[in-house]
C-alpha cells in the first residue's frame, strides 16, 4: 500500500517580494497616521501610540520601521521635498508659481498645520542648550517606541518659490536645529531675491518691496488654516474652496501686476 501523503503540510512562507508589499502597505498606513497626528497635535504633542492607533498597526512597528518620532518626521520631510521639486513648472510665471503653491497646501491641510506648528516654535530645542527637544512624542527627551534615541526639532519647513508651499526646501537637514534654521533663512532669503529678479525683468511691479510680496503669498497661502473661520466670515466661502484659491489669486496678480510707464 503506498504511504499516504500528509494534508497537514507546513504552510509556505509568503514570497519575498510579497512580504515587501505588505512592509510598504504598513508604512504608507503609518506615514499616512502620523501626518494626521502631527498635524492635530503638533511633533510636541504627538505620541507614537496616538500614530499607531490611527494606523491600526502595534506601535513598536513605529521604531522598527523609522526608528521612532524623529525617523517618521525625517521620512516625510523627505517625501515632502521630493514632491515640492515638482509643484511648479520651469518657466512658470509669477501667477502660475503661487497657484500652484496655494494648491499644494490647501489640498493637504495636515500638512499646512504641521508647517504652522513649526512656525511657532513647535519641537524647538530648549534655550539652555542642554540637548533635549521640547515635548518628545513620550515624554522623554529622544524616546522611540522602543526606547532608543529618537529626537527631532522640526517638521516639514514651508519652503517656495515664489509662493509658499508647506514643505521641506531640500529634504533633512545636516546637523541639528541651528543648521536647520539656518537652511531655511537661505531658503527664505532666495525667494526675496527670484522675487526681486522678477521684478526687475517686468513680470511683476518694482513698486512693492520683495521681502512684502513674498510674505503677503504666505499670509494668504495659509490663512484658510490658521484662520478658517475668518476667511470662512471674510469672504463667505469654504476656506480651502477653489473660489477662495481663484480670489485670492486674482486680487494678488493685480496687486502685482507691473505698473504702466508714465510718460
Amino acid at each position: 500500500m503506498p504511504d499516504m501523503v500528509s494534508s497537514d503540510r507546513p504552510r509556505r512562507a509568503p514570497e519575498r517580494e510579497e512580504r515587501g508589499r505588505a512592509a510598504e502597505r504598513t508604512c504608507e498606513r503609518i506615514l499616512r497616521a502620523a501626518v494626521a497626528e502631527f498635524g492635530a497635535k503638533g511633533y510636541s504633542g504627538a505620541r507614537t501610540a496616538g500614530i499607531a492607533a490611527r494606523a491600526g498597526v502595534n506601535q513598536q512597528l513605529i521604531s522598527y520601521y523609522f526608528g521612532g518620532k524623529r525617523g517618521l518626521l525625517d521620512e516625510l520631510r523627505r517625501r515632502w521635498a521630493a514632491e515640492q521639486a515638482a509643484v511648479t513648472a520651469p518657466g512658470a510665471t509669477y501667477v502660475e508659481s503661487v497657484a500652484a503653491h496655494l494648491d499644494a497646501t490647501l489640498d493637504r491641510p495636515d500638512w499646512a498645520r504641521l508647517v504652522i506648528w513649526q512656525a511657532l516654535g513647535d519641537g524647538r530645542p530648549p534655550a539652555d542648550g542642554d540637548g533635549q527637544a521640547t515635548g518628545d512624542a513620550d515624554g522623554q527627551a529622544a524616546e522611540g517606541a522602543d526606547g532608543s534615541a529618537a529626537a527631532h526639532e522640526d517638521g516639514p519647513a514651508a519652503a517656495h518659490e515664489d509662493g509658499p508651499a508647506a514643505g521641506e526646501g531640500e529634504g533633512r537637514a545636516a546637523g541639528g536645529g541651528d543648521d536647520w534654521e539656518e537652511a531655511r533663512r537661505a531658503r527664505l532669503r532666495d525667494a526675496v531675491e527670484r522675487t526681486r529678479r522678477r521684478q526687475e525683468a517686468g513680470e511683476i511691479t518694482g513698486e512693492l518691496d520683495a521681502e512684502f510680496l513674498l510674505l503677503l503669498a504666505y499670509a494668504l497661502t495659509f490663512a484658510p488654516i490658521a484662520l478658517p473661520r475668518v476667511v470662512e466670515d471674510v469672504f463667505g466661502v469654504d476656506p480651502l474652496s477653489r473660489e477662495y484659491r481663484d480670489r485670492v489669486l486674482g486680487q494678488l496678480a493685480k496687486l502685482a501686476a507691473p505698473r504702466p510707464v508714465r510718460p
